[in-house]
């Protein structure tokens, strides 16, 4: 198997975030699931702020049309539980990687929003902004089993540097102590809305997403069942090289595929 040395520059990145999340997987049961936060905090009236990853694929043609709503209907178990506790839940979320000015690709959002609306059958609001006093008056005045959706995370530029400061006016403008991440694709990176944020909270806790692919994967790294396949796709190939390297060790086949 030849690989580019531009590929091979990611490999050791790759094997150390993939060893964190089988960490991760492996004492999956030390960790707080959302029934455990609820057990630990009545969550009737409180705010939660909830990382998900809404990033849906959209109709090229018109830009407002979802072509896939995998993503969202995934998401609708830890969605609709803390709605029956009566949580306030404020979800931040990422939509592509946007490369114009902020706020150009603002559609987007209210796109999601409308179809998360028709699967959680509750009115999910949107504010136009990420942080800052629009966000925080709209978070205050939730109503108990409400749902707010903020602005595309990505639009400011401290969220992918994990900036301190970002993930400090997140936390204040949420009006939350208490985070649910629910994101598993997005989990192992270090950002303001998955790590940062982290450090203002009370608890933080995984969502039924979260909980369910730790433990498929820690039944495929701990004792898996022979004999196994692992099937590998996406766009991004240079990221799955140090995957794929560590799957040939485990696995009786390996399929790769677009």
């Amino acid at each position: 198997m030849q690989i580019s040395p531009l590929v091979m520059t990611q490999v050791s990145l790759g094997r150390r975030l993939l060893r964190q999340r089988l960490s991760t997987s492996s004492s999956a049961s030390a960790k707080l699931g959302i029934e455990g936060l609820a057990s630990k905090v009545n969550l009737s009236g409180q705010n939660v702020l909830v990382r998900l990853d809404l990033n849906v694929p959209l109709d090229k043609s018109d830009g407002k049309t979802i072509t896939n709503d995998k993503r969202l209907r995934a998401v609708v178990p830890t969605l609709k539980f803390l709605q029956e506790q009566g949580a306030k839940t404020v979800i931040a979320t990422h939509i592509g990687r946007p490369k114009e000015a902020p706020f150009a690709d603002s559609m987007k959002t209210s796109v999601v929003s409308a179809r998360l609306s028709e699967l959680i059958d509750t009115d999910v609001q949107c504010v136009p902004d990420i942080v800052g006093d629009r966000v925080t008056a709209a978070t205050r005045d939730m109503s108990p089993g409400g749902v707010l959706l903020l602005e595309n995370v990505r639009f400011d530029k401290g969220e992918t540097k994990n900036s301190a400061d970002f993930a400090a006016a997140l936390a204040a403008a949420s009006n939350a102590n208490l985070y649910v991440n629910d994101a598993f694709g997005t989990a192992h990176r270090a950002h303001a809305s998955t790590a940062g944020v982290c450090a203002h909270m009370a608890y933080s806790a995984a969502g039924y997403l979260m909980e369910k692919e730790l433990r498929y994967l820690k039944g495929a790294v701990d004792a898996p069942a022979t004999p196994l396949a692992a099937v590998i796709g996406g766009a991004k190939v240079s990221t799955k090289v140090p995957v794929i390297e560590s799957l040939l060790d485990k696995c009786d086949y390996v399929m790769v595929g677009g």
